[in-house]
């Protein structure tokens, strides 16, 4: 197969989209073969990395990110090519479970993308299976709930949203889809940091622009009522699913400029609302052993506890996604309101369109006011991946 190039230099935008969108059907039609296609970017101003390759499954799945990642750096003056790399490894080829590890990456060695191409094909692959939508459907900001009252809303708000094409699926995923190709997507992910660990694992391939959690939680102040909101501003994680690959050391806090949109939203709202630390943990009937949890809260502060929260921005962390979390308080299990199904019902019907609305709204400023993505220096690491930085790196 040719090599298709995108040449650099000056040149007006619609002459780049158009050389870009060339190189991206090339690299659908390696795919369509059978291939892994390969991006090679050559970068002329660089003198430790002027050549970075990249090999991608499943190109379409992320077209529009590639897209905008490719055009930025060919207007800063590279210049990109794409190529058939290798053949595509089946599913049950044993070579392919031997290529997932990502711990055997070469930290040395500057990559291009930070997902080898199995690794993406396996996250497109569950995407489908846990969601029942495909990854394609997904959309450049990603909603996480644990409740089905939550995906009401977003079905009353948008009546024309895509859902699951069977009944069953562990974690539905809705997408409203804009021609555009800058929609927002609402994941039920259930309960528990297991399945908020997986469902972001390979949300991560699909590079969104931010991932925002908005469940429910136990309001640890006296000042807090049922129904008032909580805006974490950082976390204590006592979820465990991710301490083998992330120290709990390992400082972890929301996106600065998403949680200011948050704000913003709660502000112009007029929710009642608290900012501060949320406990996550990995046992929800934490109250029957009480002593260690409520020290450990104490000593951070935490005004909420959750089961989600942490791991969702751990995750974030990790794979260099703005993240943030807005939770509204259900129960105050210190005071004599723990959540108990007769009282439930009355309480989730009043908070879900609210809930959801103030998060939509932050994400819309996400939209316009940073259309090539939220500013992420604050996860960046030494080996960063040349897409999704900026093109001076």
């Amino acid at each position: 197969m040719s090599d298709t190039a995108v040449a650099a230099g000056p040149a007006s935008a619609p002459d780049v989209d158009a050389a870009v969108s060339t190189l991206l059907d090339a690299m659908e039609e390696i795919d369509d073969a059978g291939w892994y296609p390969a991006v090679d970017v050559h970068r002329p101003w660089s003198d430790y990395n002027p050549r970075i390759t990249g090999e991608f499954a499943r190109p379409q799945a992320i077209r529009r990110y590639l897209h905008r990642e490719l055009a930025s750096l060919v207007r800063a003056g590279a210049t990109a090519s794409v190529r058939a790399s290798r053949r595509a490894v089946a599913f049950d080829d044993p070579a392919f479970f031997d290529a997932l590890d990502e711990d055997r990456f070469d930290l040395r060695t500057k990559k291009l993308f930070l997902f080898g191409p199995e690794r993406m094909a396996l996250s497109l692959n569950r995407l489908s299976h846990y969601t029942g939508t495909p990854a394609e459907s997904f959309g450049r900001n990603v909603l996480f709930t644990n409740y089905a009252m939550h995906v009401e809303a977003f079905r009353e708000r948008f009546g024309d949203c895509e859902g699951p094409d069977r009944d069953g699926v562990q974690m539905p995923a809705f997408h409203h889809r804009r021609a555009d190709g800058d929609g927002v997507s609402l994941v039920n992910i259930g309960v528990g940091p297991a399945n908020a660990k997986t469902i972001t694992d390979h949300v991560a391939v699909l590079r969104p622009d931010a991932m925002v959690m908005i469940g429910h939680c136990g309001g640890l102040r006296n000042h807090q009522e049922l129904g008032d909101f909580v805006l974490a501003t950082a976390y204590q994680r006592a979820d465990h699913v991710l301490d083998e690959v992330l120290g709990a050391d390992v400082p972890v806090i929301p996106n600065h400029r998403l949680n200011t949109y948050l704000l913003a939203a709660l502000e112009s709202a007029g929710a009642t609302y608290r900012l501060g630390v949320v406990h996550t943990t990995d046992n929800r009937d934490w109250e029957l052993n009480q002593s260690a949890t409520l020290a450990r809260m104490r000593a951070a502060r935490a005004v909420a506890v959750d089961m989600e929260s942490a791991t969702i921005a751990a995750n974030g962390f990790r794979y260099r996604i703005p993240n943030a979390t807005l939770l509204c308080v259900s129960d105050k299990p210190l005071h004599a309101s723990p959540k108990l199904a007769g009282g439930a019902r009355a309480f989730y019907e009043a908070s879900k369109r609210q809930h959801l609305g103030i998060a939509l709204d932050a994400l819309d400023r996400v939209r316009s006011e940073h259309p090539g993505g939220l500013p992420t220096h604050e996860v960046r690491s030494l080996d960063e991946p040349l897409l999704g930085g900026p093109p001076d790196l």
